[in-house]
């Protein structure tokens, strides 16, 4: 599957429930690495806060997620916020809900309705867009063919998001492109047509 949903921005919101604040926080990644350092970067800015719930799912396949209650009672805060993730059928996504503690207990429900809620709020300031897997591709040619491979290359759709990410040219050139998963056979194909060619994936 080379299509998802993802976000397309940060989005934010703030739910208020018997003078407790729920921060929410959703932001769009392509890795586990990158959503933990946004989680790290968030506990640290809001240290101060009692409690910084999060969860996340990422990759097109979305079968690599992960989520904290950060010492709310188990079940009543990561999971809340993974099941609007998944109620949207998002991937590539962090969401994180801070919450400043305002003195009265919510309860175990009251929990779960506020992490929800924050959560909720933060996805749909986000918005939704359809996302594409993304592979990259090395085409190492000679200097003569380099017209050849540029009008491949530069001829491919607006909307197939073809682009150059390193070029190196001399006798031997190599450019490398950033390119979805869905185009890369057909693009593949032409690149190697072209007389001296040799494709890297």
């Amino acid at each position: 599957m080379a299509k998802f949903l993802t976000i397309p921005k940060t989005g934010e919101g703030i739910y208020r429930e018997k003078m407790s604040r729920f921060l929410a926080f959703a932001l769009p990644v392509s890795s586990v690495d990158d959503a933990r350092e946004c989680i790290a970067l968030y506990a640290n800015e809001y240290h101060d806060a009692r409690h910084v719930c999060w969860a996340y799912m990422i990759g097109a396949d979305r079968l690599t997620f992960l989520s904290s209650d950060n010492g709310e009672p188990s079940g009543t805060a990561g999971k809340p916020i993974l099941g609007q993730i998944n109620s949207l059928g998002l991937t590539n996504v962090v969401v994180i809900v801070v919450r400043y503690f305002g003195g009265i207990k919510l309860g175990t429900s009251g929990l779960i309705v506020a992490y929800r809620e924050a959560a909720r709020m933060a996805l749909d300031d986000a918005g939704v867009v359809e996302g594409r897997e993304m592979t990259t591709l090395s085409v190492t040619f000679p200097y003569l063919a380099m017209n050849d491979v540029m009008r491949v290359v530069k001829g491919a759709h607006p909307r197939d998001c073809v682009r150059i990410t390193v070029q190196e040219f001399d006798n031997t050139c190599t450019i490398t492109l950033s390119l979805p998963l869905d185009v890369l056979e057909e693009l593949a194909g032409r690149l190697d047509s072209i007389s001296g060619t040799s494709l890297n994936y």
